[in-house]
């Protein structure tokens, strides 16, 4: 008997893992629609294997640590300084006003933000990540547009592939960006030179460039350069800002 239920569990974990080589993910209700299973089973076979993939957010995906690529993955860092995210996220979301069209950036934090904007809020939302665009669509009144170009798997971001973009083409009134670092002298930068691009981009086309990052960030820096920090017009922030760096900016929230 127990033999029997290994070997479906074994099957199951095997038609999984066949998909995700078609697909990043899978939601958890579809696989348990395919697999004809309830979603407690297919939790539970996870959590009971030893296979490459993993539940994260509701999706099923390869597990980024056996996928032996030492480039930046954004689902790696999703679980990361988590309750410094959620902090931030909660001051950054509520600066989000009725009516508002507002650019979401790729990075682990965006999705926190997202995921603490009030359901009832009427907004327009414009990504250019799946990972922020999987947390906007859940919003009931958000208006997403979702920004298409060749998909990158190294961080769920999609990079145009024309110079006339959606992004060129809309303004908005507020753009919330991450970063991976922030320096007096060298600035604001990221690991990618593909999403800084985007970046600047969008804070060519709002009124208001919001800085997102955690106190980690501060005296760190990556190799892509986004802007100064003089910028932007606000930086929220999940500790207080360090004087030096708070005297480069209007606006510091933390």
């Amino acid at each position: 008997m127990i033999e029997l239920a290994m070997e479906k569990m074994n099957s199951r974990i095997q038609k999984l893992e066949f998909l995700l080589k078609q697909m990043d993910k899978i939601h958890l209700r579809e696989a348990a629609e395919i697999l004809k299973v309830s979603e407690m089973t297919i939790r539970r076979d996870l959590s009971s294997s030893a296979s490459s993939i993993i539940l994260l957010g509701g999706y099923i995906v390869k597990d980024p640590k056996k996928q032996n690529n030492k480039q930046y993955q954004i689902f790696e860092h999703q679980g990361k300084n988590t309750t410094e995210k959620v902090k931030l996220a909660k001051v950054a979301a509520s600066l989000i006003e009725e009516g508002d069209v507002v650019f979401f950036d790729c990075g682990s934090t965006i999705p926190f933000i997202a995921a603490e904007i009030e359901h009832h809020l009427k907004f327009t939302a414009v990504c250019c990540s799946i990972n922020a665009f999987i947390a906007l669509q859940e919003k009931p009144n958000c208006d997403v547009i979702l920004c298409g170009g060749r998909y990158s798997r190294h961080n769920a971001f999609l990079m145009p592939i024309q110079s006339r973009t959606e992004l060129e083409i809309i303004r908005t009134n507020k753009a919330f960006i991450s970063a991976a670092g922030v320096d007096l002298k060298q600035g604001v930068t990221c690991f990618n030179f593909d999403e800084a691009k985007v970046k600047q981009v969008a804070m060519s086309k709002t009124q208001q460039s919001i800085l997102v990052i955690d106190h980690a960030k501060f005296h760190q820096i990556q190799q892509a350069y986004i802007a100064n920090l003089d910028a932007f017009d606000i930086l929220v922030c999940d500790k207080s800002v360090p004087t030096e760096f708070a005297d480069q900016i209007i606006t510091c929230i933390a």
